[in-house]
């Protein structure tokens, strides 16, 4: 996350989009992108899925698979960073696709990092967008909007259910202990 600490969005230079998510969400989003960037920029793609998702060309694109990279994380990177992207794109939907890879891969390239959600709507990982950011991660823990109070009420509480059900557990075992002990 290279420019996390500037507004400036770099003008030209290959994208890599990481598919972390359902096909359809990066389907929806390459025409998008053809638009702002133009149909020549190189667009990039690390998937977990086989094929190729609709708008992209299996000429003009080049594909990395996590399956082919399977324990070897740092190779992936390299691989990643000779490319020398301008733009990393991640999918950020509410489903557990690739989230050590979309995290590792944001976190390791020096490129401006931007987020996709599953309504099409994207923003820049980068200081001015802290308020996006945080609304963003709460809404994703369940702590925003009308699942806050019954979030909050979980949390607290848990120690008590949790004291509860030791207490339960260890009176069961007492009885049958002293049952035993009776016989």
């Amino acid at each position: 996350m290279k420019h996390f600490f500037s507004r400036r969005i770099p003008l030209t230079g290959p994208i890599l989009l990481v598919e972390s998510g359902s096909r359809f969400l990066l389907e929806d989003l390459i025409p998008g992108v053809r638009s702002t960037w133009g149909d020549q920029t190189q667009v990039d793609l690390v998937t977990c899925y086989p094929g190729m998702p609709q708008g992209f060309s299996a000429d003009t694109t080049r594909v990395y698979r996590v399956t082919d990279y399977r324990g070897r994380r740092g190779e992936l990177i390299r691989d990643l960073a000779k490319n020398k992207y301008a733009l990393v794109g991640i999918i950020c939907s509410a489903e557990r696709i690739m989230t050590k890879w979309k995290w590792l891969i944001a976190l390791r390239l020096p490129a401006k990092v931007f987020a996709l959600n599953e309504n099409g709507d994207y923003f820049y990982f980068d200081w001015s967008h802290w308020a996006t950011m945080r609304q963003f991660m709460l809404f994703r823990a369940g702590l925003a909007g009308a699942g806050a109070v019954r979030t909050l009420a979980r949390l607290f509480l848990f120690p008590f259910s949790l004291i509860y059900l030791i207490l339960y557990a260890a009176a069961v075992h007492l009885r049958r202990a002293m049952r035993k002990t009776q016989r």
